[in-house]
């Protein structure tokens, strides 16, 4: 009997992932898996793209997880620089185009499907968006591109549109280069994956390392020279010179292709998946990684949350379940994590905006404490906010913004948040003790103990 075709569209953490898990499992006289990628480079961390920007790390080879030759060794067949073009869900085949090739096109079956196709930078139609000079950063071809026009500016001044993770950690990497940095964000604040007075934070930390951070600026246009390169961008109200532009206002769901073969999208367009991340209504096609929607186990509402971390683990998840066996993936609580220069910046949870959409009635509560006992050597202040249900006490979401030895306790909320503790629960917690690592009581359990306090005095 011939062996079973697996065509997985995607070459990074979530397809390789399940194209690997799939190879585990079954050997290739059972299952023959193709995979596409666009790009030239597969299994990497794009999560490092900023650091290997920065100078901190080095790349592309070393955020490179697996090679292409290490996956064809394992009798996977992958095809880079090769574009899925059409999806023929009735015909049970794939339409690609040789990138390298002339584009060359032909046409691959499958019995199964994976699509992780990834996101991608949120680009808006203005004028001068697409010029020479203006850069997202999705991929390691991305990284590389910024990294040669960086090179090749003659002056050193950059602008980041856009001040979410991604604009942050860019603005980080840029300095890092010897970069005058500017910042324009839309918003109130930076970081609109924090509340606003918790942004507030952010803003006068990022104005404190150097960074000049213009809130309220709503980008017009990218102003172009006589060749046609990125010189300026214009707000309403202000031009900022720019050698060199990047975008960081976040990512879409890619699912283009899902979306032409019919395929269900969520609100934000990400594919709809069930607890098995396969497509729903579709018994052999999977789908994980940024193109994916997945359930927020606090508000019980889908979410597109772009992470490495969900994308390896739906790829575990796909290529059990691809191979005939059975995983599932639950769903998340929202837990990220960055950092720009010394500033470290997490959540978990729901923000005040997602608990009134959920339709749930919450207290919040701020605390200011350190990261290590007061009287130690660099204990330096931490803010915390903790959202809570009002009659329940079930802890909602969690903040943090402080230095070195901030970021990861946010660890702490989000294991409280998927067992579905209370804040009154959480106080008991038995955390670790010593003056250099955290005070008597862990800033964490401050806020918890403040909105226990405050979950009583509102009462039902």
């Amino acid at each position: 009997m011939a062996a079973e075709r697996l065509v997985v569209v995607g070459g990074d953490a979530a397809g390789m992932a399940a194209a690997s898990h799939a190879r585990r499992l079954k050997g290739p006289g059972e299952l023959a898996i193709t995979a596409f990628e666009r790009g030239h480079f597969t299994s990497y961390s794009a999560c490092g793209i900023p650091y290997w920007v920065g100078g901190s790390v080095d790349g592309p080879d070393a955020l490179i997880a697996r090679t292409a030759e290490e996956h064809r060794a394992r009798d996977i067949d992958l095809r880079l620089r090769t574009e899925v073009t059409e999806l023929d869900l009735d015909g049970g085949r794939v339409r690609t185009r040789d990138l390298d090739n002339g584009g060359q096109e032909s046409w691959t079956g499958f019995d199964k499907l994976v699509l992780a196709t990834g996101a991608r930078p949120i680009r808006p139609p203005l004028p001068g968006i697409d010029a020479p000079g203006v850069h997202g950063v999705q991929t390691l071809d991305d990284g590389q591109a910024l990294l040669d026009s960086l090179t090749a500016a003659e002056g050193r001044r950059a602008v980041v549109i856009g001040a979410g993770y991604i604009g942050v950690e860019m603005a980080e990497a840029l300095i890092n280069r010897g970069y005058r940095v500017t910042v324009l964000e839309a918003r109130e604040q930076p970081m609109s994956t924090l509340d606003p007075d918790m942004g507030a934070l952010v803003h006068e930390a990022m104005c404190g390392l150097g960074i000049e951070t213009v809130r309220g600026a709503a980008v017009t246009a990218v102003l172009t020279d006589a060749s046609g390169r990125a010189r300026a961008v214009a707000t309403q109200d202000a031009e900022y010179p720019a050698d060199v532009v990047v975008l960081g206002m976040g990512v879409r769901p890619e699912t283009a292709l899902a979306a032409a073969a019919g395929l269900p999208l969520g609100e934000s367009g990400g594919l709809l998946t069930d607890l098995a991340m396969r497509v729903r209504g579709k018994e052999h096609i999977w789908a994980g990684g940024d193109c994916v929607e997945v359930l927020d186990l606090v508000s019980g509402r889908e979410r597109h949350i772009a992470l490495g971390t969900h994308a390896n683990k739906h790829g575990q998840v796909i290529g059990a379940n691809a191979a005939g066996g059975y995983a599932t993936f639950p769903g998340v609580v929202g837990t990220a994590v960055s950092k720009v220069c010394d500033l470290e910046i997490a959540r978990t949870g729901l923000l005040e905006r997602h608990a009134r959409a959920a339709g749930l009635r919450f207290v919040s509560v701020t605390i200011e404490s350190t990261s290590r006992a007061g009287y130690y050597p660099g204990a330096r202040p931490m803010h915390v906010k903790m959202l809570a249900e009002r009659r329940t006490g079930r802890l909602l979401g969690v903040q943090i913004v402080g230095r070195e030895g901030a970021g990861k306790r946010v660890d702490i909320a989000a294991v409280a948040l998927t067992a579905g503790m209370t804040v009154e629960q959480m106080t008991t917690l038995d955390l670790g003790y010593a003056p250099p690592f955290s005070p008597v009581w862990d800033p964490v359990l401050v806020a918890a103990r403040k909105a226990t306090a405050a979950v009583r005095e509102a009462g039902i």
